[in-house]
């Protein structure tokens, strides 16, 4: 009975420490999100591509191509950066991170608001997935995809 109940406290402090870690990616993942947001808030756009891997792409619903690699998404960024329609907030509703392995997929929706050129807030919302890599102890983010939210 003694060896049973061993058995079932390890299989139990085993199952924790897997919950625990997985909350850990989960956070560490939106922790990185969260700052590229309030970098382009800032319009620091080094600091918002800090966690951008160089091969990464992307999908979204202003241009009707794939983008590729980092280089492009800091013209992009860069451009954006000194034009109207500044991002003034930012959130994420329904967060889901799957993790496997040193691989994390985050998929959200996006509910944000930005200022345009003319000074009035108007509202940005997007169904998003971001995909990470661990490269180097950091997560990286390698692949995008942001989509409209049908009115």
């Amino acid at each position: 009975m003694r060896r049973v109940l061993m058995v079932f406290v390890g299989v139990a402090v085993l199952s924790l420490s897997v919950f625990a870690a997985h909350h850990t990616v989960a956070d560490q993942v939106i922790a990185v999100t969260k700052a590229q947001w309030a970098a382009e808030m800032k319009n620091d756009v080094a600091a918002a591509m800090k966690n951008v891997a160089d091969d990464y792409t992307e999908f979204n619903p202003d241009y009707p191509t794939r983008l590729d690699g980092k280089e492009l998404s800091v013209t992009l960024a860069e451009a954006f950066s000194e034009g109207s329609g500044n991002l003034v907030a930012a959130e994420m509703a329904n967060p889901k991170v799957q993790v496997y392995g040193d691989v994390a997929i985050l998929s959200y929706n996006f509910i944000g608001a930005a200022k345009n050129k003319d000074g009035e807030i108007e509202s940005v919302k997007a169904k998003s997935t971001r995909v990470y890599v661990k490269q180097g102890g950091q997560w990286m983010l390698v692949h995008a995809n942001f989509a409209p939210v049908g009115d």
